[in-house]
């Protein structure tokens, strides 16, 4: 049985009067029924940009997927017409975008907007779509349904913004929802609300979860495998396991050192990820770590290492990833 979404060598390019972005540069994983899969990596590296050219919104211009292969349930998205990915966004495939305040339309009430998916993809009618759009409510935890279907999002909280916008994506039962930083701009304590309800929703409705998040907490607790991207590529795979104890690229090593830990003595500094990420119009030949790595070699200049696998189902792309396994464990 094909898995629910493949994607292979996926390239996606912005072409800009400062050049070509590279943004996304031939990413490959996978995602099974059910399962959740977390895209890790600093602002810049291409997460957002490989979830949002999975519905095909990129804007063309200066957009534009220039290679590569989207197979959803046996499907290739790519092929789609604009009505056919019309059809499949919200009904099959829903995104949680990253600011609910911006994704949320400011002048139509959150019942227009939760019924009016329901209306389109399923052919509700209204009072059929009002009275799923409360259920969807009381699902996500939000108190007084009725009356919020009649309030605008300004009258929301950060936090009530967020759980519309997971109902919105509830909506029509899809089979996978990817949320882009679902816990941006939200406190702690909410935010923990937020992915405990997201985490429960898919369980419970056997929906399969892409998260997009740099927060290695969010990880560590919510996620079956993890994709660690850099400069627009994934540069480490494995189970959450295998990447919070034996890390395998002096990338994924850096952002565990910089997560301040619980369960170690306290330090009188943080271990920040030194330098500043690549300009993606700009890279050579050569591994786009290099400058801020501290295990590089010449090698490093010279070629990129491909992802090569380092034990079963984990997969590293550093050219020294077999002698910095030892150090890197006893780090980790």
């Amino acid at each position: 049985m094909p898995p629910l979404l493949e994607i292979d060598n996926l390239y996606t390019q912005f072409f800009t009067s400062a050049g070509t972005v590279r943004a996304v540069d031939g990413i490959s994983y996978v995602v099974e029924e059910g399962e959740t899969v977390a895209i890790v990596g600093e602002s810049g590296c291409g997460k957002s940009v490989s979830a949002l050219s999975i519905l095909r919104l990129i804007p063309d211009p200066p957009g534009r997927i220039v290679e590569g292969s989207i197979r959803f349930m046996g499907r290739e998205l790519l092929q789609l017409s604009d009505e056919e990915i019309r059809h499949v966004r919200g009904r099959e495939i829903a995104m949680v975008f990253q600011e609910p305040m911006t994704s949320l339309n400011p002048v139509l009430t959150i019942g227009r907007q939760l019924t009016e998916t329901l209306t389109h993809h399923l052919d509700m009618d209204d009072d059929a779509a009002r009275a799923r759009a409360l259920e969807l409510l009381d699902l996500v935890g939000i108190s007084d349904p009725d009356r919020r279907l009649g309030q605008y999002p300004h009258h929301l909280s950060g936090g009530m913004r967020q759980r519309v916008m997971i109902a919105m994506a509830l909506c029509c039962e899809p089979k996978l929802i990817i949320a882009d930083e679902p816990t941006t701009a939200l406190d702690v304590t909410i935010q923990a609300q937020i992915l405990e309800l997201m985490k429960e929703l898919t369980r419970n409705m056997g929906v399969a979860l892409i998260i997009i998040t740099h927060n290695l907490g969010v990880v560590a607790r919510y996620a079956d495998r993890v994709n660690v991207m850099y400069a627009g590529k994934i540069i480490e795979r494995g189970t959450a396991l295998d990447i919070y104890h034996s890390p395998a690229h002096p990338y994924t090593l850096a952002l565990l050192r910089s997560v301040p830990r619980m369960d170690q003595p306290r330090k009188e500094k943080l271990d920040p990820v030194e330098g500043q990420p690549p300009d993606l119009t700009t890279l050579d030949e050569g591994c786009p770590f290099r400058p801020r790595c501290r295990y590089v070699v010449d090698r490093c200049a010279e070629e990129n290492p491909l992802l090569e696998p380092v034990s079963e189902g984990h997969l590293s792309a550093c050219w020294e990833k077999d002698r910095l396994r030892g150090p890197l464990k006893e780090a980790s």
